[in-house]
């Protein structure tokens, strides 16, 4: 197997697991991961445009996220509102229930990432990092997440 072919089966492989390990973690919250993604983007973020949202979002990229934002409007998550300066354009907020939502995923991601931690000890993290920023960089996806880190990211990529 080429270092490529390996490289990509490697990310799929761990992107497959710990997909499938969130998902166990917020199936008592009643939230898939792509939902959970939306709910912390905006507790980070909030308020957001329907496009602003989509460019912060790993799940859905290339696309708009209003069928995620449709489905958490309707379980009480998600407010829409008018902007202060344009009534036409949309602002999307957590409602009460979508703030206490995203403590507890904030808590379940909290959970999986000291899972990660406790897997990767003793192994060159950092590199793996300056190796997966360079090539996830390149892409929408890997665009949203600099985007979500702020100056952290950039210094670093």
């Amino acid at each position: 197997m080429r270092p490529a072919e390996e490289l990509r089966y490697l990310i799929l492989a761990i992107q497959r697991e710990g997909n499938r390990l969130l998902a166990a973690e917020l199936r008592p919250l009643g939230v898939t991961p792509s939902q959970a993604e939306v709910v912390r983007v905006l507790a980070d973020h909030q308020p957001l445009t329907l496009a602003g949202l989509g460019e912060l979002l790993v799940c859905e990229t290339g696309g708009s996220p209003s069928r995620l934002v449709d489905r958490l409007v309707t379980m009480g998550l998600v407010d829409r509102g008018e902007g202060a300066q344009d009534r036409r354009r949309v602002t999307l907020a957590l409602t009460d229930e979508g703030e206490r939502l995203a403590t507890r995923i904030g808590e379940a991601e909290e959970r999986l990432y000291t899972t990660i931690d406790d897997l990767t000890t003793g192994t060159p993290v950092a590199e793996a990092l300056t190796l997966l920023r360079a090539f996830a960089g390149a892409f929408p996806a890997g665009q949203a997440v600099v985007r979500r880190g702020g100056a952290q990211a950039e210094v670093t990529a």
